[in-house]
């Protein structure tokens, strides 16, 4: 945990390349030390400044003194025993909790990460927003959500979903911040196309995010195929109306010609019927998209329940007789919370109870 004050210090795993230079610069050492110092940060996930072994002991020293150098702490890990999910609450600098996953795929290892503490948004079946948003995560706090996955598990994370805890585009310039550390070639690298970026339709950030030329996947959160559907579901919606969301995807597509993603959780009558399909179907007429369909995880201070499996399979059907591109999402760790914000409440009610 940071000592006072400390949270006053330069954020060094957050500083870009350049920035990253021009300390080193006003060091007074020589230039190349930025890339090594930079290459410690991200493309070795280096945990404190003792493992930066080619930098001279009073450089770190120096630098021990000068930033601050954000590293989380794992303080408790579940493993799923149907597959292989695992679920981290880590510990921030200031000792409020978060919450990551990492999932196997056939196509390499990926890690959802949150980007706030708790959320603001109020989604009725999330257990995210129960006790609302704390506050932003910095970006470096975000990538160490995926260094200290991989150096704990001795893997590369191929893929990175930003659909963890919080709206990420409500934390819009640590976001970009996070996505472009996490790209650099000199640090972790990772392809932009490697990287979903998930929103319940913050239809200004939308425009803005079209305009960053970003190679990322852009998911709404959709979960209702008209207005009224969704404004029962999502309360932002009230704020940003479905045919001003969908306007945006429309133009988001457009502008970066990349495929978007519509995340959609089906909730046992409520939006599961043969005509939320057709409407959604009409919905998304004429926008390159995939429709990823997520029978929706029980949470028990809601009352929402997923549809069965023949019901899903229907509606799947459905939109495919449409021409829609739909896959049913593979349901991963429900046996150790593994819907959004499940652990890390269940942790924090064990605290309150101690």
């Amino acid at each position: 945990m940071e000592t006072r004050g400390k949270e006053q210090l330069p954020d060094l795993r957050a500083m870009t390349f350049e920035e990253t230079a021009a300390l080193i610069g006003s060091m007074g050492e020589k230039p190349y030390r930025a890339s090594q110092l930079f290459g410690w940060l991200h493309a070795r996930m280096a945990a404190s400044f003792d493992e930066m072994t080619d930098l001279s002991a009073d450089l770190r020293g120096r630098l021990a003194e000068q930033t601050r150098l954000v590293t989380l702490e794992a303080v408790e890990v579940k493993c799923s025993a149907k597959d292989e999910t695992k679920k981290f609450l880590f510990a921030l600098p200031d000792g409020n909790i978060i919450e990551s996953v990492l999932m196997k795929y056939k196509y390499g290892w990926s890690v959802c990460i949150s980007s706030q503490v708790g959320c603001r948004m109020g989604c009725r079946f999330c257990a995210s927003t129960l006790q609302g948003k704390t506050r932003d995560l910095s970006a470096s706090e975000m990538l160490e959500q995926i260094y200290r996955i991989s150096v704990l598990e001795g893997i590369r994370i191929s893929h990175v979903v930003v659909m963890g805890a919080g709206e990420p585009l409500d934390n819009y310039d640590n976001l970009l911040r996070f996505i472009r550390l996490l790209c650099d070639p000199k640090g972790a690298g990772l392809s932009g196309r490697a990287i979903t970026v998930s929103t319940c339709g913050l239809v200004p950030q939308i425009y803005d995010l079209a305009k960053e030329d970003l190679q990322i996947t852009l998911a709404l959160s959709l979960h209702a195929p008209t207005q009224e559907k969704r404004v029962r579901l999502m309360p932002i919606a009230r704020k940003y109306p479905l045919p001003e969301v969908i306007k945006a995807c429309r133009a988001y597509e457009q502008a970066t010609g990349r495929r978007i993603t519509f995340e959609y959780s089906l909730v046992r009558g409520e939006n599961d019927t043969d005509e939320d399909a057709a409407h959604l179907a009409r919905l998304l007429r004429g926008i390159r998209c995939h429709v990823n369909l997520i029978p929706v995880n029980p949470v028990k201070e809601r009352e929402y329940r997923a549809p069965d499996r023949r019901a899903v399979l229907a509606f799947q059907n459905k939109l495919e007789k449409s021409g829609i591109n739909v896959t049913i999402r593979r349901e991963m760790g429900t046996d150790i919370g593994g819907a959004c914000g499940q652990l890390r409440k269940s942790y924090l009610e064990e605290k309150e109870k101690e």
